[in-house]
């Protein structure tokens, strides 16, 4: 039983990994859009955007070790990973502020509840383009 356990974490290691890593990086995520949104009352869409420049850091700096195994750091692999998570996040967190910006800042929903169902959706996107286009073996 405990070997079948085992095998079954080896193989779906990186979709363990990145889960975990994936909500500690909404959780910076919020740390940060929460108090912009509700205690500055920026707006969703710019609370948002200031809340993805800090979760793309932390995002990088932990899936790249950790979810990925990617421990080449020499600019040479560095420069064109970071360029493609980025240019990933940066398509992701696009739909994510369009959403909020037409939901939260247009509709006049709830942009606490909106930031949590649109983080559902990043979380997919994310690690579908980190495994696809960023981290390939």
């Amino acid at each position: 039983m405990i070997q079948k356990i085992r095998t079954l974490l080896e193989k779906h290691y990186d979709i363990l990994v990145y889960l975990v890593f994936g909500v500690l990086t909404t959780a910076v995520n919020y740390l940060v859009y929460l108090p912009c949104y509700n205690l500055l009352h920026l707006s969703a869409a710019v609370s948002n955007v200031i809340a993805w420049a800090g979760a793309v850091a932390f995002a990088y700096l932990t899936n790249k070790p950790f979810v990925f195994r990617s421990h080449d750091w020499s600019a040479k692999t560095v420069i064109p990973e970071l360029t493609r998570f980025v240019g990933s996040r940066i398509a992701s967190g696009g739909l994510e502020t369009a959403i909020i910006f037409l939901t939260v800042d247009c509709m006049n929903w709830n942009g606490n509840i909106m930031k949590l169902v649109t983080s559902v959706l990043v979380v997919i996107i994310n690690y579908i383009a980190s495994k696809l286009l960023v981290f390939r073996k």
